[in-house]
């Protein structure tokens, strides 16, 4: 039996599988890679994944080694490709030929290792390499992806079987940075003819078809984040969150609430605590700024402590132990993320495992 105070955190995989063939189409021919990091997102990697191989998806990018092999073990007996963003770090070689997971090379002591583990393995050894294209956060400079290819052993004993650049302003169009990474990686992309490549996530995918190459590796949008960083309608939400009434409290002018007595209200207002606070994932810059969903109206968010927060729920009918829905879809992802002065990205990852999860169309 469910704990009657307990928020609920309801992850719909059937709304997952709507975005994912949503990006399919944008994606026209290219194939559809779905980022899983950060245990699916926050959502659940396992449960996740599963349902979006049913759904056809192949490969699989995650951050971490450890992630990796997670994925492999709750994919077993699947031909899935899983490419390791991390790449080869601290010896790490033995363990992704262990669990058959591709490394994404992105310094040249990566590279050097890779081609050392290949001649001790005896045959080639399937890589993937990121290029940076202009972001400056990983990958080897296009000078040093020359320099490879150019070398006599440079990338002997690998079989380079993706090259990718990651765009940094893709959730803006009128940014015209996009343009330069695209015109930068092109000259990548041609010196490896034979490997197949990648340059957009999930805001690229929309960018037009010269960025989607042979795959695109989109994130957030696959969990209801828009690709321009608000509510995009063509995508379901996935993750609905919501808080019971534990109390109901008539406020009169004046009258503050909460830490610091940070909120004061000017009229009479009825006040909802609920709950769930920033230790379920409700961010807390997002009070004063944010909303929930309650009486088929949007309500102001009030306060956000670690275990409860309050709503103003004007004259609407309301008794404890009503749920009310603090992210879902009529309280918005990107709404909650820009109340923050965040990304949808951070709400995902910060919903916590205190909240009781429900995941409806497993696959």
């Amino acid at each position: 039996m469910a704990e009657p105070a307990r928020a609920r955190l309801v992850i719909d995989l059937d709304a997952l599988a709507h975005n994912f063939h949503v990006l399919a189409v944008e994606a026209g021919g290219a194939e559809v890679a779905p980022v899983v990091k950060s245990d699916g997102y926050g959502l659940g990697a396992p449960q996740v994944a599963r349902r979006l191989w049913a759904e056809g998806a192949r490969s699989f990018f995650v951050a971490r080694l450890a992630e990796a092999v997670a994925l492999r073990e709750a994919l077993p007996d699947r031909d899935v490709a899983i490419y390791v963003l991390d790449g080869l770090v601290g010896g790490s070689a033995p363990l992704f030929d262990e669990a058959n997971l591709t490394p994404v090379i992105s310094t040249l002591p990566q590279a050097a290792a890779a081609v050392v583990w290949a001649a001790r393995r005896g045959r080639r050894w399937p890589v993937a390499l990121h290029v940076d294209s202009g972001m400056n956060r990983q990958g080897l400079t296009p000078e040093e992806a020359r320099a490879l290819v150019e070398a006599p052993d440079g990338l002997r004993g690998l079989d380079v079987t993706l090259v990718m650049s990651h765009l940094g302003s893709a959730a803006d169009p009128s940014d015209h940075r996009s343009g330069q990474q695209l015109a930068a990686f092109r000259p990548i992309r041609a010196l490896f003819p034979e490997s197949r490549a990648s340059l957009a996530a999930s805001a690229g995918t929309f960018l037009g078809d010269e960025y989607r190459f042979d795959m695109v590796r989109p994130g957030v949008s696959l969990y209801g984040g828009g690709p321009l960083e608000r509510p995009d309608p063509r995508l379901k939400a996935v993750a609905t969150l919501t808080a019971p009434i534990l109390d109901i409290r008539n406020l009169k002018p004046g009258d503050r609430l909460g830490y610091g007595w940070r909120t004061t209200v000017d009229r009479p207002t009825r006040v909802a605590v609920l709950g769930a606070g920033y230790a379920d994932g409700v961010i807390r810059a997002a009070m004063g700024q944010g909303y929930a969903w309650f009486g088929g109206a949007r309500r102001p968010l009030l306060l956000v402590n670690m275990d409860l927060a309050a709503i103003d729920i004007g004259d609407a009918r309301a008794q404890v132990g009503e749920p009310v829905e603090l992210l879902g879809p009529n309280a918005l992802l990107d709404d909650l993320a820009a109340a923050a002065g965040s990304v949808a990205h951070e709400v995902l990852v910060r919903l916590s495992r205190r909240a009781e999860r429900v995941y409806l169309g497993e696959a």
